[in-house]
């Protein structure tokens, strides 16, 4: 059931927001509604961890200094240039 809310908000965030609505091809209550819905849901998308994968966190120790975009570099490095 759709119930009239009366809100106070800054012009120039309303006029804000009923432009980025109008882009999105929907209506600013809409909207609203969607943005209060999704922060008001229950925590629907957050899965239990099973017992698994609970036992495999820590198991690869990687050193505080290292950095995967250099790791990756390495691998290409190794793949491309020594044939």
């Amino acid at each position: 059931m759709d119930t009239k809310l009366t809100l106070l908000l800054d012009k120039d965030i309303i006029e804000r927001a009923k432009l980025y609505a109008s882009t999105k091809k929907t209506s600013l209550s809409k909207l609203i509604e969607s943005y209060l819905d999704r922060i008001t849901a229950e925590e629907k998308s957050k899965e239990e961890i099973s017992p698994l994968v609970k036992s495999l966190s820590g198991v690869i120790s990687i050193p505080e200094n290292s950095s995967h975009k250099d790791a990756y570099a390495s691998h290409l490095a190794k793949k491309y240039l020594n044939d």
